[in-house]
Parts: structure tokens; sequence; C-alpha cells
């Protein structure tokens, strides 16, 4: 062997050792314990949870999002101790309540719409399992186990229509009270089919596949006008952000505006003047957008 083969053996050496080592660390351990359950003819394997830091990590990230309301209450902690003043402090704390509601209002939103989709895909299971031959309320059971997906499960509602479709109960009655629920307005639709199917003897899988035809063209029109809207929600946000960026620009030039808004009463004026304009204009765009999307 030649000086420079020698020379890379250590390093070669090193290498090997810390790609082991990672592999140990990544999960060798689980690969063990599968390989040792499958050899030792006791099942399938057991799945392995996530490793410590993984789940640390989840928990960070979900304590961050139901507290994202409170960064408010930080930023004006900061700009307090740039400026030397307690206004931004209080105008942080009084932030904190008006956040919370903006935030809980888009998750509102945000279920609202996934609830419509799981009406439209529920429709759509439900005309499958009665094309496979099951009966109404096997097919609808079937189907809300398929599509239901709730963070913690079926609600007291879907487990209302689970329960009547299961036991022979008023299934049209259960989806008039499920369809109360913000975003499922399409299983009032339903129960009308359901209704209808029961004591004239319709097809049940005809109506239902028109209902979910039509619930689908209904959330394609809502998803285009907010693709339409986003524009304006786009233009909304950076006109908030303006005022931050002018104090940036005024502190990159020198003229330190925390100390003129904050501690001389031209500055005071001004600042709760613009605050006034700032929250004015805020409104009248949210104006704007809401009556777009009606």
């Amino acid at each position: 062997m030649n000086a420079g083969a020698v020379a890379a053996l250590p390093v070669s050496a090193g290498v090997l050792c810390a790609a082991a080592a990672a592999w140990a660390l990544a999960g060798a351990d689980g690969v063990s314990r599968r390989a040792r359950a499958v050899l030792a003819g006791t099942g399938p394997p057991a799945p392995v949870g996530p490793a410590p830091w993984e789940r640390l990590w989840a928990g960070v990230r979900v304590r961050a999002a139901h507290g994202r309301e409170w960064a408010c209450l930080g930023a004006g902690l900061a700009l307090a101790l740039l400026g030397g003043s307690v206004l931004p402090l209080l105008a942080g704390a009084a932030a904190v309540p008006l956040v919370r509601r903006w935030l809980r209002a888009g998750h509102r939103a945000r279920a609202r719409t996934a609830r419509a989709a799981e009406v439209v895909a529920l429709c759509g299971a439900v005309v499958g399992e009665l094309r496979a031959g099951a009966q109404p309320g096997r097919a609808l059971t079937e189907a809300m186990r398929r599509t239901v997906s709730g963070p913690g499960g079926p609600g007291a509602a879907e487990a209302g229509v689970l329960a009547a479709a299961a036991f022979g109960g008023d299934v049209a009655a259960a989806l008039r009270q499920a369809a109360r629920e913000p975003g499922a307005e399409g299983l009032a639709a339903m129960a009308a089919c359901w209704r209808v199917s029961v004591d004239g003897g319709a097809g049940l899988a005809a109506g239902l596949d028109r209902l979910e035809g039509a619930l689908r063209a209904e959330r394609d029109r809502a998803e285009s006008l907010r693709a339409q809207l986003a524009g304006a929600r786009s233009t909304t946000a950076v006109l908030a952000l303006l005022p931050g960026v002018g104090l940036l620009i005024g502190t990159g030039l020198g003229a330190d505006p925390l100390r003129v808004l904050l501690h001389t009463p031209v500055g005071w004026a001004c600042l709760l003047a613009g605050a006034v304009l700032e929250a004015l204009g805020l409104l009248w765009c949210r104006r704007i957008v809401r009556a777009g999307e009606r």
C-alpha cells in the first residue's frame, strides 16, 4: 500500500464509525426490536413512537400555535425597552384580546371549510357504498367512519347520526340536527334525500349523487372567490405593515422616531391619529372583502 492510502485509513475509519453512530441514533434500536418481534413469531411489529425530541418539538409547536396572540405583548415589551416608554407595552397588552379574537375567527373559518369538504366526501362515500350493494344504514355508517376525521373523533351531532344509522333510528332527523353545525349545511339536503327515499321509495344513490355534484360546485365557487380576494387581503396586510416599515426607515436614517412618538406631545398626537387612521383603514378593507364574499 502506498503512503496516501495508509494516511487515508484513519479518516475512512472515522467516517464509518460516525455513520454507524448516526444509524444507531436514527432508529437502529427500533429496527432491531421489529426484527426480533418478527423472528420470534409474535405477530406484526408494534409501531414505534416518535423520538423524545420530536414529541418535545411537537408540544412546543402546539403551545406556540395556541399562544400566538401573546407575541403582541412581547413586541410591546421590546418596543417599550427600546423607546424607554410604557406606551408600547400598554398597546401590546390591549392588542392581545383583539388578536386572539382574530385568530379564533380564522380557526372557525378553516373548521367550517373542512366540515363542508367532509360533507361532500360523505355524499360520495355513501353513493359508493350504496352502489356496492350496502343497505342505506350500513352505507352511511361506513361512510361516516371513513370521512369524519375531527381531532377528537366524531362530535355529538355526528355521533347521533352514527347511532341512528346503526340502530335504525330517525336518520333524517339526526342529519338535520348535524346540519346546524357551521359548514355542515349540506347535511340538511342529505336529510331531505333520505326522507324522500324512505317515504317515497326513490333512489337514494341518484339523489345523493346529484347532491354531491351541487355541493362540489358550490365549494369550487367559494374557493374561486377566495382566490380572487387573496390579492385584496394581501394588500390589506401590506398596508397594515407600512407604519412599522416607516419606523424602521426613520431609525435607519438616524431620525429616532420612537423618541419623537413616545416622549413629545406632537409625537403623542401623531401616534394617536395614526392608530385611529390605521384602525379605520383596516376596518374599511375588511368591509370591502366581506362585501365581495357575500
